[in-house]
């Protein structure tokens, strides 16, 4: 059962990042080309996903839990780390070079772009990249007692 829910809120996001228009990557560029074709459009799809996520959260958490879970799982750290400002950094140059995010990427392979096939494919050995990284630092870290 809650997989199949996973995978229509996947489903309802996707349809709509692709209705919004922002699979296309040429909508993100342009929001960023200030000086030139401005197009303030991503603006409007960011401010009402925030409307509804607001919405959502002050709803989800009147239930007291969660439908399909015993509890909520909200993350505990706080802090600004490099991993967390060094990725959101990596993220947004990504974002802006390539005119996607991987939200926005995801419904696009649906159109057979060149593009859209090598950045999945880019987000995904970046992945796999940090995910081994990760693996080899843990076990070259000193113990601690």
């Amino acid at each position: 059962m809650k997989l199949t829910v996973a995978y229509g809120i996947g489903l309802l996001f996707e349809t709509g990042i692709a209705i919004s228009g922002m699979a296309n990557p040429a909508k993100v560029i342009n929001f960023f080309d200030v000086k030139g074709f401005w197009d303030p459009s991503l603006a409007f799809v960011m401010g009402g996903a925030l409307l509804v996520t607001f919405i959502g959260y002050r709803a989800a958490f009147g239930l007291g839990a969660p439908l399909l879970e015993t509890q909520f799982s909200l993350p505990t750290k706080s802090d600004l780390d490099f991993h967390l400002v060094g990725g959101s950094a990596l993220f947004g140059i990504g974002w802006g070079i390539a005119g996607f995010c991987p939200g926005g990427a995801l419904p696009a392979l649906g159109t057979g772009n060149w593009n859209v096939l090598i950045f999945v494919s880019a987000l995904v050995v970046g992945i796999w990249v940090v995910k081994w990284l990760q693996h080899v630092s843990s076990r070259s870290a000193p113990i601690e007692a």
